[in-house]
């Protein structure tokens, strides 16, 4: 994408939406379903996912559980309850600013 920063300050909602989607997962498989998602047009880089999931987890937003997979620990990333509602907070916000961006960009468009 030629420009990320659009991106950015949706991270939260789209970490949130998709550990709502699949209960739980590792930081790797995230950026792999982001990816896989937008065809490749938007790529996270584990310098943005990371500091955001620690972020979330101090938040009390996300919990971790750390699992041995063959001779790795991984740590999967699951909502919290106050995550699954912050979630739902999270997307109504980015609903709107999407539908007032979709009224500023196509002057056609009704906002309702």
């Amino acid at each position: 994408m030629k420009n990320s920063q659009l991106y950015k300050g949706s991270l939260t909602t789209i970490i949130l939406k998709l550990l709502n989607e699949n209960d739980k997962m590792y930081g790797y498989e995230i950026t792999q379903k982001v990816k896989d998602i937008t065809k490749g047009e938007l790529k996270l880089t584990e310098g943005a996912l990371y500091p955001s999931l620690h972020k979330l987890e101090a938040e009390g937003l996300l919990e971790v559980d750390i699992m041995k997979i063959g001779n790795r620990m991984r740590k999967y990333y699951s909502l919290t309850e106050l995550g699954t509602q912050e979630t739902v907070s999270k997307l109504a916000e980015l609903e709107n600013y999407i539908k007032t961006m979709r009224a500023l960009v196509n002057p056609k468009f009704r906002f309702d």
